[in-house]
């Protein structure tokens, strides 16, 4: 297995979020990447360094994953916040479009709150260098597998699941995942995209939603009760030529690994149905029961026997990286699923 981590990734390093109307430390900092760097470590593997951050032809396939605008504004808009009189450092959104906006605004404040679908999506000056970084990363692992077959590993952060085609949320603003099965696509003519991460995968399922080429299952903490709130449900089977390509399995808040790994089951059967020729794994370690956000209760060996499972599978699979926050925990959970993966 290949595994990719680029270290310009800690230049997006947002001091603080707000959460249930407090401002706190995010826990989506450089110092995650420190964790799952001792992971890596722990399963006895090394990472290597995409050659570049920027180019044409990730500029390419961003362009077939988020709009134009969403993309530019990425890129402009701390420069044109911190134009304004009086702006902070940090780009953070004042007003939403609830209820669906009827105009596209032009002032850097209506942008903020039209992209900025939440409070967890803070951004500093450096942050799109960061953010860049973290989807070349996601774009190297893809390009290996094409290459070479078999598995690589991305280690992304900010993540990217909540990330839609116009917009960012819950940490995430590029969809790694979203850009790994654009790049699989290349070759493969079937990807399938299993998200494993203990939030629902919005944003993925929003991008693929119309698309029967790929097919999206989501495995999550009910959403009725849990972020991202809005999406999730077992009826959002996909729409056009992605009707039934969508896949949603919620589970109770506190549920354990025999109800995770029945869910998982359920999103495999219905995955070999579509027959891919490819997978990316979207794989969050936050269901584990210490970590920050926690709203599952794994033990660290229960990710060896989530490992074994999707292994088994024997597919070309480039697994990104999605949430799993500082915990005592967290690097332990990634060795313990690379292991149960790589021998599966």
């Amino acid at each position: 297995m290949k595994l990719f981590y680029h270290p310009d990734q800690r230049c997006h390093a947002p001091p603080q979020f707000i959460s249930r109307g407090a401002v706190v430390e995010s826990p989506e900092g450089p110092g995650r990447a420190e964790r799952l760097m001792e992971g890596v470590a722990e399963a006895g593997l090394a990472l290597s360094t995409p050659p570049e951050v920027d180019s044409v032809r990730l500029r390419e396939r961003l362009a077939q994953v988020h709009t134009q605008r969403y993309l530019t504004f990425l890129e402009t808009i701390h420069a044109r916040w911190s134009a304004m009189p009086n702006a902070s450092d940090i780009v953070a959104p004042n007003v939403h479009p609830c209820g669906g906006g009827r105009q596209y605004p032009n002032h850097p404040v209506g942008q903020a709150g039209w992209h900025l679908h939440d409070m967890a999506c803070p951004m500093t000056e450096d942050s799109f260098r960061g953010i860049l970084a973290s989807a070349a990363t996601a774009q190297a692992a893809a390009e290996s597998v094409v290459a070479d077959g078999g598995a690589a590993y991305a280690l992304c952060r900010p993540p990217g699941h909540h990330a839609g085609p116009d917009r960012a949320g819950g940490f995430c603003f590029i969809n790694n995942s979203a850009l790994a099965a654009t790049v699989l696509r290349e070759q493969f003519s079937q990807v399938a995209i299993l998200d494993i991460d203990l939030h629902h995968g919005n944003g993925t399922q929003d991008i693929f939603y119309e698309r029967g080429d790929v097919w999206t299952g989501s495995l999550h903490a009910d959403t009725t009760e849990f972020y991202p709130f809005y999406w999730g449900g077992a009826d959002e089977l996909g729409a056009g030529p992605g009707e039934g390509a969508n896949m949603n399995v919620s589970l109770a808040l506190g549920s354990g690994i025999d109800a995770f790994q029945a869910g998982v089951d359920q999103l495999l059967d219905a995955m070999a149905s579509f027959s891919p020729d490819a997978l990316v794994v979207a794989l969050g370690l936050d269901a584990h029961r210490e970590d920050p956000l926690a709203g599952l209760q794994l033990e660290t060996q229960d990710f060896v026997a989530i490992g074994r499972q999707i292994g088994a599978l024997k597919l070309p699979t480039v697994l990104v990286q999605e949430g799993g926050y500082p915990s005592p925990a967290l690097a332990h959970n990634l060795a313990a699923f690379l292991r149960g993966f790589s021998h599966s």
